[in-house]
């Protein structure tokens, strides 16, 4: 029973920041908007931006600190099949103009048809490539 416990609380902790990022400042917790415009930035519209990745590196870290959680110590695929991965992901939330958080937290928490047919297309592109290479 205690394997549902952790998703749920991380599920819930999600659902509670992106919350008050929109409550707070009006911003959706789209991480891939969120480093886009740090990386990219606008004046006056950085510092938040900057605080939030940081607060997400530190409070990842200190949540597997807490509950005593390792990342593995070598990879189950060679670098170059990871590289390209995330060049992929980064195409794809680009083309989507947004990712998961954006699109599947935020976007369907307001009700957002663009975000409903978004997630529904990650997850569908997701479950297929799970098949096609298992």
């Amino acid at each position: 029973m205690s394997e549902y416990w952790m998703p749920l609380a991380g599920g819930m902790l999600l659902g509670t920041s992106a919350t008050l990022l929109m409550l707070v400042s009006g911003k959706v917790a789209g991480i891939s908007g969120i480093l886009r415009g740090a990386l990219l930035p606008v004046r006056g519209d950085v510092a938040w931006r900057v605080v939030f990745l940081i607060a997400m590196a530190v409070g990842g870290a200190i949540a597997s600190w807490v509950v005593d959680f390792h990342l593995p110590d070598e990879l189950s695929t060679n670098t170059g099949v990871i590289v390209i991965a995330g060049l992929l992901v980064g195409l794809g939330t680009s083309l989507a103009n947004g990712c998961t958080s954006g699109h599947g937290i935020c976007g369907i928490g307001r009700l957002s048809r663009r975000s409903v047919v978004a997630t529904v297309t990650f997850m569908a592109v997701a479950i297929f490539t799970v098949w096609l290479i298992k």
